[in-house]
């Protein structure tokens, strides 16, 4: 009874915590109509300046806590709603969605980068002087009381504030219909400014809290929110009591399991995955109505051509090969990974750019099929990796049955759980035997990975995986190119326009869904398998939640419509990050930062920056006079670089300037063939109505599908 009593303390001390930051998820949800990612984030990054104020550099903790809570965190909110979610707020939900998470890894990179991940900042608890509370047999510390307090005055002010005055009301009302609220004498970005102070207050004041009882870590931290995210899907999202009883259910089955969960080689990881579990389960179980808001300008889908495709393709074989005869084998082995981890951003195009299911466990799945290929083809057998992705796509249909009844922020917070599932408990266990069958994953290590044998050949050295995950990326590439021309691929972005529509007009839901999960798997365990043998040796840290995020953010940020965005996520998620690594280990984390800003950029390039730079690129490609320039100067420059007869940075340096060259004169030779009129990425098409398609500009064959699905919206 002892134990069961102290138990119990601590986990109502933990879900008070939680209640304090999922009430602040909760009253962003509510008044600003976004969910944020980032809460836990922002909670972090208050936890590290209240350590580096109160014990950095020794400031009275009152005065600390009044900074933190009064300046910071205010001054973090105005920021976040002026310069980040302002500018995103008329382009839908599946864009709030993505600059949450784009803040969620600047902060964590952020945090990375200013306080050395590596040295310990233990922080005191509050009154920790102080004699714990006697409470029978029980025990309660002062910085639990204070805890629990703090809970139930925010519980009281924030249901005073919703239901009892005029700024409350306001909020709520904005969330529904800002133009409609604004008519009534509401002022929208008033309240939207105020929910992101409040919110980001109490995420700040639960960091604070929690600080002292884990280690200020900057991911660990952040991850926190999982068990908060699991109070307000309690909570519906919009009801704070709700909440507040989710987090007493979190906070109490984590301390149960904490001290109860039997000691073997199999459960400890469940204790740590335990909230996320929970809050898969919260998500398939209560219903959930329809999220506040819509879509009110959805991104175009390029419309890939067949030549278009093959010349792409051919280009990336072709990339591969210069990179293989120009570069050094340990730069071949720093930049070997560029075409692999295309691969795994590829997988997102097809399930978030053409049917808008957003999936934050991409590299999650990546990582089964590289631990699939480590075990079934750990002597190079070439069937191996075909088994690889259809065990990945296998897991992706299953990934796809809840998905049926989730979408928008509920399927990306279950697909964040499944990741967190797999990385904290799934990819933990040992080796076990299932109906006779050994299965293993890391087998709580890691994994030796391995070269194919092709043709007689077993490739093992960095050129050749480097030319094999190029060539997989140009296949892959065609494939989803010839996906996106076909009639499946129109069917899927009438999918991700209406799903209601979709079915009502003979569309089966459930097939398409389960089918275009398994195919964006399997090509991320395609991706996987090549990342893991260019590695060579994979641990499950690889591939958790953390690490797949700025993946797919590189992804939005080069279009996730685009067939090209798997060649532009490799080159910049890998060639900006060891170019850094030059000036020292501290780049490494800058580069994440950048990474994350480009993902803040997304409202100035919604529909990505692949499709710019193809229109961009586009005219050089068809003039006959430049273009045969152009590859005569790239040809020399590889043939001088190749024979150690010039070094290859001036010579990349030259074959920009002369590629930016000749583009500007391709561009200018255009807009005189059309009487100086510029086309400016189509703005000009934009200016002419739909009714004189074909009069006042050229019919184009992607016109069709437009027009078909413009009136098909209405």
């Amino acid at each position: 009874m002892d134990q069961f009593l102290a138990f119990t303390v601590v986990g109502l001390s933990t879900a008070a915590i939680y209640a304090v930051i999922g009430s602040g998820l909760v009253l962003t949800h509510t008044t600003a109509g976004v969910f944020n990612f980032a809460h836990g984030a922002a909670g972090m990054l208050a936890a590290f300046s209240y350590w580096q104020l109160a014990v950095g550099w020794d400031w009275p903790v009152p005065l600390a806590l009044a900074t933190v809570l009064l300046v910071l965190a205010p001054a973090f909110g105005l920021f976040v709603e002026r310069v980040l979610m302002r500018p995103v707020h008329a382009l839908g939900e599946a864009e709030r969605l993505v600059m949450t998470v784009a803040l969620l890894t600047g902060c964590i990179a952020l945090a990375r980068w200013v306080w050395d991940p590596d040295t310990a900042r233990p922080l005191a608890p509050f009154l920790a002087e102080h004699p714990a509370i006697r409470l029978g047999p029980a025990s309660v510390t002062w910085h639990q009381a204070v805890t629990m307090a703090v809970a139930v005055a925010v519980a009281a002010v924030l249901w005073l504030l919703l239901h009892r005055t005029r700024a409350g009301t306001e909020m709520r009302a904005c969330v529904d219909d800002r133009s409609l609220a604004g008519l009534t004498g509401a002022d929208p970005l008033r309240a939207g400014r105020l929910a992101w102070i409040l919110g980001i207050q109490l995420a700040a004041v639960g960091g604070i809290l929690i600080a002292p009882t884990v280690a200020l870590d900057a991911q660990q931290l952040s991850l926190l929110i999982v068990s908060a995210y699991t109070a307000a899907v309690f909570g519906r999202l919009r009801s704070l009591p709700l909440t507040f009883l989710g987090a007493v259910v979190v906070g109490l089955l984590e301390a149960y399991l904490a001290g109860w969960l039997p000691q073997n080689d199999y459960l400890p990881g469940l204790r740590l995955a335990a909230p996320a579990l929970l809050l898969l389960l919260a998500l398939l179980a209560f219903p959930h109505r329809r999220l506040r808001g819509r879509d009110r300008r959805l991104v175009r889908v390029p419309l890939p051509t067949a030549r278009g495709s093959l010349v792409f393709a051919a280009g990336t074989v072709l990339l591969a090969l210069v990179l293989v005869t120009v570069l050094t084998e340990e730069a071949v082995l720093s930049y070997g990974t560029v075409f692999s981890l295309g691969v795994i951003a590829l997988s997102f195009v097809p399930l978030a750019g053409f049917t808008g299911q957003i999936s934050l466990c991409q590299l999650s799945i990546a990582g089964i099929g590289a631990v699939v290929w480590g075990h079934l083809g750990a002597h190079g057998e070439l069937w191996a990796l075909p088994a690889a992705a259809a065990v990945t796509a296998v897991v992706g249909a299953l990934v796809a049955l809840p998905a049926l009844r989730l979408s928008g922020v509920y399927l990306a917070l279950g697909t964040a759980a499944f990741a967190v599932i797999l990385d904290r408990w799934i990819f933990t266990l040992p080796a076990l035997d299932v109906f006779g069958v050994r299965v293993a994953l890391f087998d709580q290590g890691s994994v030796a990975v391995t070269g194919p044998d092709l043709f007689g050949l077993h490739l093992t050295s960095p050129a050749q995986l480097l030319v094999l995950s190029a060539v997989s990326l140009a296949l892959a590439s065609l494939a989803v190119a010839a996906l996106r021309r076909g009639r499946i691929g129109r069917r899927l972005i009438a999918l991700r326009d209406s799903e209601a529509a979709f079915a009502t007009l003979g569309g089966r839901l459930l097939g398409a869904k389960i089918a275009v999960f398994a195919l964006s798997a399997g090509l991320a365990g395609l991706g996987g398998a090549l990342y893991g043998m260019q590695l060579q040796t994979v641990t499950a840290e690889q591939f958790n939640l953390v690490a797949g995020l700025p993946i797919f953010l590189v992804a939005v940020v080069g279009g996730l419509g685009a067939v090209g965005t798997g060649l532009f996520a490799g080159l910049a998620f890998v060639v900006p990050a060891h170019l850094l690594a030059e000036f020292g280990s501290w780049a490494h984390d800058l580069s994440a930062l950048l990474i994350a800003l480009a993902g803040m950029g997304l409202a100035r390039s919604p529909a990505g920056v692949v499709p710019h730079l193809h229109a961009q690129w586009a005219r050089l490609a068809r003039d006959r006079t430049l273009l045969p320039v152009l590859l005569g100067v790239l040809a020399l420059c590889w043939l001088l670089a190749a024979t150690d007869v010039a070094d290859g940075g001036p010579l990349l340096a030259a074959a920009l300037a002369v590629s930016l060259a000749l583009r500007a004169r391709a561009a200018s030779r255009v807009d005189q063939d059309h009487g100086g009129r510029r086309d400016r990425s189509g703005s000009q098409d934009r200016d002419v109505p739909v009714e004189w398609w074909g009069l006042r500009r050229p019919w184009r064959p992607e016109d069709g599908e437009v027009l078909s699905r413009a009136t098909a919206a209405h």
